[in-house]
């Protein structure tokens, strides 16, 4: 008879061997929309090395540890998880493998996946050979996800897909993405709707990089043109894509509070940036400043909140206290705290920040990233549409009147470019 091991046995376990294999975490390490800009060829380079040791993670047992056995994970629990993020803080790790890969998109299998396709897919994601993007967005949609135009015609046991996703960070180096598509267009648009896999190199898949006003050009956009997809690639069941979906949302908000991720715990929405608030202080000759050092405390307030906060969620959710749609408060939270994570920043350095020196990184990313302040209340789903799933789902008020809730959506009325 098995026993599994204790969470505190477990941790010990982690901090020596974390303490013998790993390197410390390197200062802005991981991707990020705000970061300092590198080459497509450092860049690339990156990942083959957090591949590799995602790979050192795996063969150590120390990847999906809340993954069950069959699929090449640990059979462990969520608190097991979170003593190993605990032990995590201060060494590297395979950041650009964790989100979306791990959440949502290895959640989505695990949940929703058959068992031919999660034996294929979950090692090879937990071992670091495949990783993967969602497609969600599209150029005409914005946050409504279930208004998705790209298209799914099946011929035989095939799918044909065509149309276009947008702003998928890390596509270009990326190898397989779960995609929302309509295969129905005489429902109301919740009912018509199926999610697949595809790997991106498929004929037919074109990725395009799109450069952000900081010069960064993480975000992607994606044509799928004549796109053939086998029927056994499709999640869940034909015109069943929402309720995928619905679940496909609640892992992409839960991120680094989710059991599949590994990352130091803190890490979301830019990470601990209390440190990075006292150099930018020390830099720019502020650290006495009465008003500075308000607001890196107000900093460091904002981090502790949200560490406590995507605990106590975490907890919620786990003992069923909280309906699981209550992650749209983390991500409501983490929204809002990152964009006044990066005008603090803005503050801190003052006239610097509009006018800096080539050489001085530190005020150059503080400048850089107040320019790209508000990705945190877009990306992942608005803070918009937060609010309105804590009000409507978790608070229970009342819904939003919606105009095309009963309409199929061929008859939905859409702009000219965005009609089929």
């Amino acid at each position: 008879m098995s026993t599994t091991e204790d969470v505190a046995s477990f941790r010990q376990r982690a901090r020596e061997w974390l303490r013998s294999h790993l390197g410390p975490m390197e200062p802005g390490a991981g991707p990020s929309l705000t970061a300092t800009l590198m080459s497509q060829e450092e860049e690339l380079a990156l990942v083959t090395a957090e591949r590799t040791l995602q790979r050192k993670l795996y063969d150590a047992g120390f990847a999906g540890i809340a993954v069950p056995k069959q699929y090449g994970g640990q059979g462990l629990t969520a608190e097991h998880q979170r003593a190993f993020n605990d032990e995590l803080a201060g060494y590297e790790y395979p950041a650009r493998l964790q989100v979306p890969t791990m959440a949502p998109c290895l959640a989505v299998l695990l949940d929703f996946g058959t068992e031919e396709q999660k034996q294929q897919h979950v090692p090879a994601i937990l071992s670091g050979e495949e990783i993967w993007m969602q497609f969600l967005s599209e150029p005409s949609g914005g946050s409504d996800v279930a208004g998705a135009l790209t298209s799914a015609t099946r011929h035989g046991d095939e799918w044909i897909l065509n149309g276009s996703k947008i702003w998928t960070t890390g596509a270009w180096w990326s190898d397989w993405a779960l995609c929302l598509a309509r295969t129905n267009w005489e429902v109301p648009k919740h009912r018509g709707l199926t999610v697949f896999i595809l790997p991106l190199q498929r004929e037919g898949v074109s990725v395009h990089r799109i450069e952000m006003l900081n010069g960064c050009m993480e975000f992607c956009q994606e044509f799928l043109t004549d796109v053939r997809v086998p029927d056994t690639d499709r999640i869940g069941d034909i015109d069943g894509g929402w309720t995928v979906g619905t679940r496909w949302m609640f892992h992409e908000r839960m991120l680094h509070n989710s059991p599949y991720v590994s990352a130091p715990r803190g890490m979301a929405h830019g990470g601990e940036r209390g440190h990075e608030l006292l150099e930018l202080a020390r830099r720019v000759g502020r650290l006495d400043d009465p008003v500075a050092r308000d607001l890196i405390g107000e900093g460091r307030m904002l981090e502790l909140g949200q560490q406590a906060l995507q605990r106590r969620i975490g907890d919620g959710i786990m003992s069923g206290r909280l309906n699981d749609q209550g992650a749209a408060i983390g991500k409501l939270y983490g929204g809002m705290t990152s964009a006044r994570m990066f005008t603090i920043e803005y503050e801190i350095a003052g006239g610097a920040a509009a006018a800096w020196a080539e050489d001085d990184k530190v005020v150059d990313d503080a400048a850089t990233s107040f320019l790209m302040r508000q990705t945190g209340s877009i990306g992942g789903g608005t803070t918009e549409m937060a609010r309105n799933v804590i009000s409507e789902r978790v608070l229970s008020m009342p819904r939003e009147p919606a105009r095309d809730r009963d309409v199929p959506f061929r008859d939905v009325p859409r702009g000219g470019s965005a009609r089929r």
